[in-house]
């Protein structure tokens, strides 16, 4: 008999596994990633006060089809525009516990050709 997995539960271990070494500070906060099916979030966290410092999301900006790579790309240059705005220009990226491929890798480059180092 074949064994059921749950393919959240496996990615919310991963990510667990890599929040182990990725931590936000003021000075270079994390840039966590989350994809649902119709959508993609981003947001900016220092971890030391467990403060969201700015966030954007396919939802928010009223996307047509906000799970596709087209809606990562802008959703990280926008990311990227909020984060210039508050004075952050270096951040540690946080995938999820996604495979850094399609859309979560389109919403990384994006962010970095909009001026983010990480």
């Amino acid at each position: 008999m074949q064994k059921l997995v749950d393919k959240n539960k496996e990615r919310i271990r991963r990510h667990k596994r890599v929040r182990k070494v990725v931590n936000g500070t003021p000075d270079r906060p994390r840039l966590n990633v989350f994809r649902s099916n119709k959508h993609i979030y981003a947001q900016v966290v220092d971890d030391t006060k467990g403060h969201t410092l700015c966030a954007s999301s396919s939802l928010q900006l009223k996307l047509e089809n906000g799970g596709n790579i087209e809606a990562a790309k802008k959703v990280g240059a926008d990311i990227a525009e909020k984060c210039k705005a508050i004075n952050i220009e270096a951040i540690r990226f946080d995938r999820g516990g996604y495979i850094y491929h399609g859309r979560v890798q389109a919403l990384a480059d994006a962010a970095r050709e909009a001026g983010l180092k990480f």
